[in-house]
């Protein structure tokens, strides 16, 4: 569950309010893109502006996430433009691409993610972390334990600075495959649409929509189909990850922010 503000703090969903959201891929929106064939990532951060701006009628929204980023990128290059924006509400979620590396520490980016938390707060934003999708089958079953440490320094975290607190963990509906991207590792469209309404929830935020809404039955999928999903994925998404991994490539090492200053959202779009 959220925590609830302090009592000195008044709610930052109001009409005009700003939202800035940081990060990698998880909120530039791989996975879900526009269907205007640009290239361009919708994601549950937009979602969630879309959300905000058809509550409270027009919102300030910028995204600086950039996919493949570490934690110390988005520290350097995406909080401080944040810092000047001093936005009413920022959601920040990072350190996975860390932890998918071998010298992945989950304290020590904790201690990196609560510095990071303690200046957002000090200049006056309030909040929004998240803990992962608890994965604990298939080529990930390796590092859950990785994550499970580090999203419980999260929690502590976001406990000790007051702020919002999206808990995928507990979020059984992301762990359908129909939440997840081709290439497993991202989300799908409806992943994100959900994960947008889960945090529209968190922050009081109605939509008529539920997010946990049960999917519907699956079709069965044969042995052999299976087994060519797994070789497509093997030549398509792992190994090319595999390959700027060895060769210190990013897959965002070209890629700039899609939205870097606050600009207008309104209902009408």
């Amino acid at each position: 569950m959220a925590k609830t503000n302090r009592p000195e703090e008044t709610s930052p969903i109001r009409p005009g309010m700003t939202l800035a959201s940081l990060g990698d891929s998880f909120t530039e929106g791989v996975g879900d893109p526009y269907p205007d064939g640009s290239g361009v990532f919708r994601g549950w951060a937009d979602r969630l502006a879309e959300h905000l701006a058809d509550h409270v009628g027009e919102v300030g929204y910028a995204n600086l996430a950039v996919r493949g980023k570490l934690i110390r990128q988005i520290v350097t290059d995406q909080v401080p433009p944040a810092l000047e924006m001093a936005p009413d509400l920022v959601t920040l979620c990072a350190g996975g691409n860390d932890l998918l590396r071998p010298a992945g520490d989950p304290e020590r980016l904790a201690k990196i993610l609560d510095r990071t938390v303690s200046r957002l707060r000090a200049n006056g934003s309030q909040v929004v972390l998240f803990t992962g999708v608890n994965v604990a089958t298939g080529y990930m079953r390796g590092t859950i334990g990785l994550f499970a440490r580090y999203y419980m320094n999260v929690r502590a975290i976001a406990d000790r600075y007051d702020c919002f607190l999206v808990d995928q963990w507990s979020m059984d509906v992301l762990t359908d495959s129909r939440a997840w991207d081709e290439d497993r590792l991202h989300m799908s469209p409806e992943g994100h649409r959900r994960l947008a309404l889960r945090v529209a929830e968190v922050l009081g935020v109605p939509t008529g929509e539920r997010w946990d809404e049960p999917w519907p039955e699956a079709e069965p999928v044969s042995w052999t189909e299976a087994r060519r999903d797994d070789l497509h994925w093997l030549k398509e998404s792992l190994g090319p990850w595999i390959g700027r991994r060895l060769t210190g490539r990013s897959s965002g090492d070209t890629v700039t922010a899609k939205r870097p200053e606050l600009t207008p959202l309104t209902k009408d779009r």
